[in-house]
Order: structure tokens, then C-alpha cells, then sequence
């Protein structure tokens, strides 16, 4: 029986196939033959911030729709409607309860922007539905998620795009083949930086739960807690609870690029050094941070997140730089300037459409050029730019930043499994308490 999704696949092989004699035939060309039988149709759930660039990009694909929105919260739902409206002309079905989504078999892509803690566990739940995924970074929110969403994937066979959307950029691809080519000869360093200047989140008051907020469901897997006033919408990031520190929540994108640059995946060892030095408030994680990965064959990675204090003398708010033995090469979002071993600029190029850097939502060309490769796969099988079984690894990496920190001491690592050796106590976070009913399984 040929199923929607099957036509979908079968029927992007090229319209060499629908002719005659080998000819193709005027009237029988691709978009006719496809027609609503190539749409994407997609759910995009967490819709306050990130969201936006998911619809955005959707949107651009002549033959992809929203059919859903879905959150947890009226205000944010009611307020995303109108942005709708007004950016892609139409408003989608509403849902609260993500689960009743995964049941329409109508949907062929679920999107997810949610808080971190939700990341994996709806992963897991929507190809357990027989649907792809797109989920943002971090796909995890500890390294046993890590490991139960790769082989998920596996076992239900669906597209999982990780939303690290810098592998999309043309400039890194074009980075990326210049240094496999050896133009700034062996690569041994990549230097990975983020600097803001997030302000105080203060010391939260337990209140009454907005009658507009589904908070049993918005704290799903997570152990309960009650609900205080600098949480929600964004502030979760801070709690280990459901957030997972600025390692993650945006050094996922700078480290992983390093990661790709370098040709590595797992370390041999990783060391943290910082701590919280600004603010006396209910933040839970370091607010300015240091990590050293290193790999074998004498390679390495820093990672230095600055989220409270702007980084001094003035750089970029986050990018990367490659070392190798014949040049460097300097990384962001939106271009790629190669250097000699002088320093001289050698080769700028730029991204034809640029994208935001350090705001919540992150949009730009990158966003369109990341989900139209999530699609292609989806309909002609082509290779993701961010496969989870990839992009797993970069958040396996900050998950160890996070746990070498906490152990406050070098952590020697299996690079075939990413676990810690010799460590009892660091191993403890491996994988977190769960909700009652909650704990994703296979």
C-alpha cells in the first residue's frame, strides 16, 4: 500500500522518471506531479521566541504549512496567532496538549522549541508517532537523553535535524572544504567565545500559577517544583531543573562548528574552570566559564562563555576561530575571513542573507537554508547537515563542560562512549530523576 509519506519519498527521485522514452512530458513536470502530495505538513510546539524562525522558514518552502501551533501557555499562543497572521498570513490550529498532535496523522514534521527538559523525551514521543524531527539545541538534557535519542532514531528510522543551523551556513560549508583541502594546512585549535551581558534574574517568590499556563504540563519529565515569578517564559535556562547553563544554550552552535572544523567527535579529557561572579540571585550555573577539550593527535577546543560581562578588548558577541599550521580561519553566523600565519587577510566571504547573533530568536538565512535540508531529506532521502547522530556529539561535549565544572577537577573521558572514567561522582549526572510517568523509554 503506498502510504502519503511513501508517495512523498518515491516521488522526488527527478522528473527524468515521469516521461516518456526517457522524455520528459511539458505537462507532467515536477510541481504538478507532486502538488499537495510533497507538502510538509508541520507542528511547530513552544512557540514563544525560537519559534518565530522555525514558522518563518517553514513558511518559506512553497509546499511546507503549519498546520499546528502548540504551547502550554494562552498569553504566549494568543500573541503568536496574531504574528501569524500578520508573517505568514494564516493562523494554524491550536493545540495545548502536544500529544493530541502526535496522534494526527495528517502531521509529517514536528517542530520543537520548547524549554531544554522537553527536548529529547518529545523527540523520542513524536518517532514513537512516526513522525521527523527537527529539535533545537541542546537535544538532550543530560547524556543518557543523549544516548536514548540517538538510538531512537535508529530504531523508528525518521529525519532528526538538530537546530545547530550554522552547518547550513554556505560560508562554513565553503570554510570547511578549504580546510579539508589543507589551506591553512594541519588544524590543532578551535576557539570557541559567546559574550553578553544578561542582567539579574533576582530571587523568585513562590506565587499562584497563571490561570493562562498548563504548568503540570509545562514541567512534563521534570521533578516537580512550585511555580515561582522568574521562571517563565525564559529564565528556566538558569535552572538545572530544565535549563542546562550558557554552554549549552548557545555554546552548543560555536563548539560544534569547531568540532566539524577539526575532524572530532568525543575528547580524551576536559577541564572547567569558573564560577558565578556577578549577581547574588537564583541563577544555578556559572555565569562566565572556561573549558578545554582535548582530542587526540595534540588537537584541542576552548569554549569561553562570558554570559554576564562583556567580553574585553571588543570582539564579536560569539564566533570561532580555526589555528592551523599555514593560516587561521574566523567564523560567525555570517562570514568566513581566512588569514595567513602573519595575520594578513587572505579570503573574506559573507552569508547572501545575514542572521541575528546574540537576540532570543536567532533568525535569518540560516534558519530557511537549515529547514529546507531537514525537508529535502524528508522528501529525497539527502543527507541532514545536522544528523543527530552528529550533532548528538557537540551536545555530548557540553554536557561534559557542564560536568567538569561541577566536579572541579580534569575529567578523563572514553572518547567511544563519551562516559567519564574513574569518577564515580561525576557519572552521578549522567541521567536525571524524572517526573513519575514521565521517563523517556524505547
Amino acid at each position: 500500500m503506498t502510504t502519503r509519506r511513501n508517495f512523498i519519498k518515491k516521488t522526488t527521485a527527478g522528473t527524468a522518471a515521469i516521461g516518456f522514452g526517457g522524455l520528459v512530458l511539458p505537462q507532467m513536470g515536477y510541481a504538478a506531479v507532486l502538488g499537495a502530495n510533497d507538502r510538509i505538513n508541520c507542528a511547530v510546539i513552544g512557540v514563544r521566541s525560537r519559534a518565530k524562525a522555525h514558522v518563518k522558514a517553514i513558511h518559506a518552502d512553497p509546499n511546507a504549512q503549519v498546520l499546528y501551533n502548540c504551547d502550554v501557555d494562552d498569553t504566549i499562543i494568543e500573541a503568536h496567532n496574531v504574528w501569524c497572521e500578520k508573517n505568514i498570513g494564516y493562523v494554524p490550529k491550536v493545540e495545548k496538549d502536544f500529544r493530541k498532535i502526535l496522534e494526527d496523522k495528517a502531521v509529517d514534521a514536528v517542530f520543537i522549541a520548547t524549554p531544554e527538559h522537553w527536548h529529547a523525551p518529545m523527540a523520542i514521543m513524536a518517532l514513537q508517532a512516526g513522525k521527523h524531527v527537527y529539535v533545537e539545541k541542546p537535544c538532550s538534557h543530560n547524556a543518557h537523553e543523549n544516548e536514548l535519542l540517538v538510538a531512537a532514531q535508529k530504531k523508528y528510522g525518521k529525519k532528526v535535524q538538530m537546530g545547530n543551523q550554522q552547518r547550513s551556513a554556505e560560508t562554513s560549508i565553503m570554510a570547511i572544504n578549504d580546510i579539508r583541502n589543507g589551506v591553512i594546512g594541519e588544524v590543532y585549535k578551535g576557539e570557541a567565545y559567546y559574550s553578553n551581558n544578561r542582567g539579574s534574574i533576582g530571587i523568585g517568590k513562590t506565587i499562584d500559577v497563571p490561570k493562562t499556563l498548563d504548568w503540570e504540563m509545562w514541567q512534563g519529565p521534570a521533578i516537580r517544583k512550585d511555580y515561582k515569578d522568574n521562571v517563565h517564559p525564559y529564565n528556566w535556562h538558569w535552572f538545572r531543573n530544565w535549563g542546562t547553563g550558557e554552554i549549552h544554550n548557545n555554546g552548543t552552535h560555536e563548539i560544534d562548528i569547531c568540532r566539524w572544523a577539526l575532524g572530532v567527535d568525543l575528547p580524551e579529557s576536559v577541564t572547567s574552570f569558573g564560577g558565578k561572579y556577578t549577581y547574588d540571585d537564583d541563577w544555578e550555573f556559572v555565569d562566565n566559564q572556561q573549558v578545554t577539550y582535548q582530542f587526540a593527535n595534540d588537537k584541542f577546543i576552548t569554549w569561553t562563555g562570558h554570559s554576564r560581562g562583556i567580553m574585553k578588548p571588543e570582539r564579536p558577541g560569539r564566533g570561532i576561530t580555526i589555528y592551523g599550521s599555514k593560516g587561521s580561519i574566523q567564523l560567525d553566523r555570517n562570514f568566513y575571513k581566512l588569514y595567513d600565519l602573519q595575520g594578513n587577510p587572505v579570503k573574506f566571504q559573507f552569508e547572501k542573507s545575514a542572521s541575528a547573533t546574540t537576540n532570543t530568536r536567532g533568525e535569518g538565512g540560516l534558519d530557511v537554508n537549515h529547514v529546507g535540508n531537514f525537508f529535502n531529506a524528508i522528501r529525497k532521502d539527502n543527507s541532514l547537515h545536522a544528523d543527530i547522530n552528529d550533532a548528538s556529539i557537540s551536545t555530548m561535549l557540553c554536557h561534559l563542560g557542564n560536568m567538569a565544572q561541577d566536579a572541579g577537577t580534569m575529567l578523563k573521558v572514553d572518547p567511544a562512549t563519551g562516559k567519564v572514567l574513574n569518577n564515580e561522582n561525576a557519572m552521578k549526572s549522567w541521567k536525571r530523576e524524572y517526573a513519575k510517568g514521565w521517563e523517556p523509554k524505547l
